[in-house]
């Protein structure tokens, strides 16, 4: 890492040569490893390095970009960049006012994932593997693991340096089960901020999930119908990311007249006790980070609090066009990638209401937990539980088919009428958007409690 160390001091005094109104480079070295399985055969493992940066420059409202992975002609990638920037420009440029950083953090994890050996990697996959395969009902299974250890710098003309160092691990574990005429599924993902113990000692959970799978085949299917319908942390933060934490990327709203006319700040999406908030600064999430890929500092955004709509997620480019403070969200998964408006630790705050009591007055509705699937268009969204159960008179009863849970999120929203006392965060997953996934994202909630949810059965 000292040659890039090196390259970029010598970049930040060849920067100041150029004519633009803001050019930023971003250099990063990763380190990563993975492994995959299918049924019992392991896929793939690979383990490598990669090295490179980029440039963007800003002339008249227009950017060019310019990615490498080689150091040599530097200068030509520069003038590549400025190049690019005047030939589309037309516009004045307009960026939020943020003061310059100079800023070293290091990685809050105490050792390297990475630099555990491949072999007691698999040793602990095979385990898992195996204890799924061996299930009876079972007919296959998927299971990949992922981790990295990634140092970025970034610096500008505006007199910003800043280093970051960060570390992660993923795992996603999957048993499909089949009776010849039926197949269902029932998965598990963990994830951490380079915390290698995280995916140990899973054994009961693999084992429990497999079983779920195999259950899932005698279990009835739901009645199509309006239902109660109570959701776990997990559903509920994967809710709360895709139905609407995407309508809060203000890249997405200021491109689309409809909207801005539906994300009008002050208006009531909801109840006095849902708060949604999307929050860098969290610790030891696997979205959180000290300042983003424009050298912003993270901050805890409240998108909407007590029910109505305060806040959205920006760059500085958006933030300047909608008049608005950057909060610090233009992320990229790597150097090959310009920043884009991505969401960080997207979450429902905790209330107060105990999972006991969400439940007591129901006498018929439905329970979801975890999922495996769904898609969102505009405010229409439709996801698949991975779990589903009955129930009735005030108690979780008798297993059932997983669902499908379809609706408008601004509808959605507002029958939430019970925020749970549990908050839990899911860190096993990541984000895809313009091209760039997975990005290291988390999200969560409480249980939650909604009125006249339609659900997909028969």
């Amino acid at each position: 890492m000292a040659h890039i160390d090196i390259i970029s001091h010598q970049l930040a005094d060849l920067l100041k040569r150029y004519k633009a109104d803001y050019i930023e480079v971003h250099m990063e070295e990763t380190e990563s490893s993975r492994m995959a399985y299918r049924g019992k055969n392991l896929e793939s493992v690979n383990k490598g390095t990669t090295v490179g940066g980029n440039i963007r420059a800003l002339i008249n409202g227009g950017w060019g970009f310019v990615s490498f992975n080689s150091f040599s002609n530097l200068p030509e990638r520069i003038e590549s960049a400025v190049n690019q920037a005047q030939f589309i420009g037309g516009d004045g440029s307009k960026l939020a006012e943020v003061g310059p950083t100079i800023d070293n953090v290091p990685s809050s994890s105490i050792s390297n994932p990475v630099s555990i050996p491949l072999a007691e990697k698999k040793e602990i996959l095979d385990s898992y593997n195996d204890i799924i395969l061996s299930t009876p009902g079972i007919q296959t299974s998927s299971v990949g693991y992922g981790d990295s250890r990634k140092k970025t710098i970034f610096f500008n003309t505006a007199g910003s340096y800043i280093e970051q160092e960060r570390m992660d691990v993923t795992l996603r574990i999957n048993a499909v089960a089949s009776n010849g005429n039926e197949v269902q599924q029932c998965g598990i993902s963990v994830g951490s901020r380079g915390n290698f113990s995280a995916i140990k000692d899973l054994d009961d959970q693999v084992k429990e999930t497999a079983g779920k799978a195999v259950s899932m085949l005698s279990a009835s299917q739901v009645k199509g119908n309006r239902y109660t319908v109570v959701l776990d942390p997990i559903l509920a933060g994967v809710f709360v990311h895709e139905a609407f934490g995407h309508l809060s990327e203000a890249d997405f709203v200021y491109e689309n007249p409809q909207m801005i006319e539906l994300m009008t700040l002050g208006k009531v999406f909801g109840r006095p006790e849902l708060n949604i908030i999307d929050s860098a600064v969290v610790p030891n999430l696997r979205g959180s980070y000290k300042y983003d890929d424009e050298g912003v500092p993270a901050v805890k955004t409240y998108l909407i609090q007590e029910g109505k709509l305060i806040g959205r997620l920006h760059s500085r480019e958006t933030a300047a066009k909608m008049n608005e403070e950057p909060t610090g969200n233009a992320r990229a998964i790597s150097y090959r990638y310009p920043p884009i408006v991505r969401m960080s630790n997207t979450y429902i705050e905790q209330g107060t209401t105990s999972f006991k009591d969400m439940i007591q007055d129901i006498k018929e509705g439905i329970y979801v937990k975890n999922w495996y699937g769904g898609t969102t268009s505009m405010e229409m969204f439709t996801f698949s539980a991975g779990e589903t159960y009955m129930i009735r008179d005030g108690k979780i009863a008798e297993m059932m088919r997983p669902v499908v849970l379809t609706g408008n999120v601004f509808e959605t929203l507002m029958n939430i009428d019970a925020v749970g006392n549990d908050l839990d965060m899911n860190q096993g997953g990541g984000c895809g958007k313009g091209g760039q996934s997975p990005l290291p994202v988390s999200n969560g909630s409480p249980h939650i409690r909604i009125q006249n949810c339609l659900i997909g059965g028969k």
